[in-house]
């Protein structure tokens, strides 16, 4: 963490001074707004955490709640997740609270007496196999307070104005604010009061029943299975043996997936209701919790659940949706303007744990976006790539979850191999964990693939997967994706080639084309008064070990001075080479070339574009389609 650099900090150094909008934030909506987010949930809240980092930018969140969620629905955090929240800073704290799913074992008919259960396999969990992140279990309420507070802390100011419903919204073709969108206060003296606000842009993060969604027009395709789930938050005493452990329990009388929660004594069981006739018309969403707490006790027998404590429950029917589009673009027609996020553009069933984690990178995508729009580093046409790149995700999303949904709720004489379900959890983790989330070329924001074989481990259009490496200028070993903020920069990974410390060397010769050639992203695209990094954060990775290494003789490309007292920044110079600390050389554990290579990610963490280090055309290019020079 890096901090003191516009002076000396005692207080604590994650509130960032205030700037821009952030100095004097008005109390009341303002008439005309940049970005106006309809919705506090997990997209909506991750977005004011990003916006945030753009204090030139107006951007208000309403919310139709009176305050914060006290208790939320969600609670699975896949590992992908818990490493976006390492970007905003609050990974670790948030880890101290969790769940922590170590395993996940799988229960069935005993063969002897089908009516009892008994367990079939023990199953280590997938997360540390794929991440240095854990795969947690948390309230989204949780997760909510602390994106809030990541947005407070932001030079932006920015806050929830709770209490506020959106009404509708009407686009017009011409103006800077084009988006009128009508609001009602429904709390305190001035509930019931409209009013009239003016947005560049607008955010539906309003959840499946989304009005922003029914204001453009666009509709959900897809169906309701005829399937029936209950689902409780329950503090019990029990005598079943792997209630601290994530369990998936098939049985004669049906089906529970059982996820321990945080704090070492609450659980939430989903029970399995059974086939819903074709007339029900939503009657089983009123199953009493009585009958849902019966018929879990029926699936455990021989053991037996005594509830002492409901926090939450409620019933749904497995749904499977996608909105025909994730914007209010007409093919061929004008950029977005109103975009969806989350449950207002896709729905999933609840055991997959994808709907928060989905919702929260549908956020990330955007969020970056609007903000290089809106302070003028990019063209509108970079808004036209988000529902192009998540829509295809949500899609291959749904599809996985229908499979896992059918799994699950399968009888035990549809079973023909008791450990298939273990097989199909571990071997497609990488799939719902969201690392295999990939963006197109030619549809999203990525560059081709000719050069992947000089970085086989890091894939274009995928996340930037992490590794550890040793900051030179201390010999600390940390990891060189933790030290990438969700700020809104783009990083360009330089690692050297084998003779990288010569003065002529290719990495040599790449950073001062960087730091000082006209054509280069830094000096095309960065703006005058900023500081030299504010767009592109250059690190370089020597192959060498850091004894070696003489952080005051890097090119100046990697030691920018920044903030008020233009300090050398020390922390962009990495080493490869094992030590005592380290026994990971990033080389070979990302399958990086000897002769040098430049990756470039984007500002929510994905693979941009692999080049070699003297493939600067090809660098110009690619940031010329979306990016503006400034002057």
């Amino acid at each position: 963490m890096q901090f003191h650099h516009h002076g000396y900090v005692s207080a604590d150094p994650r509130v960032l001074p205030a700037a821009g909008v952030g100095i004097g934030r008005p109390a009341d909506l303002p008439d005309e707004i940049d970005v106006l987010v309809v919705g506090s949930g997990p997209a909506g809240m991750l977005l004011a955490a990003q916006l945030s980092q753009y204090p030139d930018v107006v951007t208000r969140v309403v919310e139709r709640r009176e305050g914060r969620l006290p208790l939320g629905q969600a609670d699975g955090i896949q590992p992908r997740s818990v490493e976006t929240f390492q970007a905003f800073g609050f990974a670790e704290r948030i880890v101290a609270e969790a769940y922590n799913i170590g395993w996940m074992n799988f229960w069935g008919p005993d063969p002897e007496n089908p009516r009892n259960i008994v367990r079939r396999s023990r199953t280590a969990d997938y997360a540390y196999d794929i991440s240095e992140f854990p795969h947690l279990i948390v309230n989204q309420a949780r997760v909510l307070d602390y994106f809030a507070e990541a947005a407070a802390h932001g030079p932006g100011r920015i806050a929830p104005d709770y209490g506020v419903e959106f009404l509708g919204l009407t686009v017009h073709e011409t103006g800077e604010r084009p988006v009128e969108v009508r609001l009602r206060h429904r709390a305190g003296e001035r509930a019931g009061e409209e009013r009239t606000v003016r947005a560049a842009y607008v955010v539906g993060c309003d959840g499946a029943r989304s009005r922003v969604r029914d204001a453009i027009g666009r509709v959900h395709v897809g169906d309701i299975s005829q399937h029936a789930w209950g689902v409780m938050d329950v503090l019990v005493e029990t005598d079943f043996p792997d209630w601290r452990i994530k369990c998936a329990i098939n049985a004669e009388a049906g089906n529970i997936l059982h996820i321990p929660r945080e704090g070492g004594y609450l659980s939430r069981v989903y029970v399995d209701l059974g086939a819903v006739a074709a007339d029900d018309d939503h009657r089983v969403r009123q199953t009493p919790i009585e009958e849902i707490i019966r018929h879990a006790n029926e699936i455990l027998h021989p053991y037996a659940l005594d509830v002492k404590s409901v926090a939450w429950h409620s019933v749904y029917e497995v749904g499977h949706r996608v909105t025909d589009a994730f914007d209010d673009a007409l093919d061929g027609g004008r950029d977005p303007r109103v975009f969806l996020t989350g449950d207002a553009c896709h729905t999933h069933s609840a055991k997959a744990g994808q709907g928060m984690n989905v919702s929260m990178q549908d956020g990330f995508n955007l969020g970056w976006k609007l903000g290089s729009v809106l302070t003028g580093l990019s063209p509108a046409s970079l808004l036209s790539t988000y529902g192009a790149e998540r829509r295809p995700v949500a899609q291959q999303l749904i599809d996985f979850d229908k499979e896992w949904s059918t799994l699950m709720a399968r009888k035990p004489e549809e079973i023909s191999d008791p450990a298939d379900l273990a097989a199909y959890y571990l071997a497609t983790a990488e799939f719902p964990s969201g690392f295999m989330t990939t963006y197109a070329v030619g549809t999203g924001v990525v560059a081709g693939d000719a050069h992947q074989h000089l970085a086989t481990g890091f894939p274009v259009g995928r996340r930037f997967k992490s590794a550890r490496v040793t900051l030179a200028a201390d010999g600390n070993v940390v990891h060189l994706g933790h030290h990438a903020r969700a700020d809104g920069r783009w990083r360009l990974y330089a690692f050297a080639d084998r003779d990288g410390l010569a003065e002529n060397s290719a990495l040599t010769r790449f950073a001062h084309w960087l730091a000082e050639d006209p054509e280069s992203p830094v000096r095309r695209h960065t703006p005058p008064d900023a500081d030299i990094d504010a767009v592109f954060d250059a690190k370089v990775i020597y192959q060498q070990g850091f004894e070696e290494v003489d952080v005051t003789r890097a090119p100046a490309a990697f030691r920018p001075r920044s903030g008020l007292l233009a300090l050398t920044d020390w922390e962009k110079v990495f080493t490869a080479a094992p030590n005592r600390w380290n026994d990971v050389d990033i080389f070979d554990e990302r399958g990086l070339s000897r002769d040098g290579v430049l990756v470039v990610v984007r500002p929510d963490q994905y693979v941009a574009a692999v080049l070699p280090l003297d493939g600067t055309d090809e660098l110009v290019d690619f940031f010329s389609r979306w990016m503006l020079p400034v002057g």
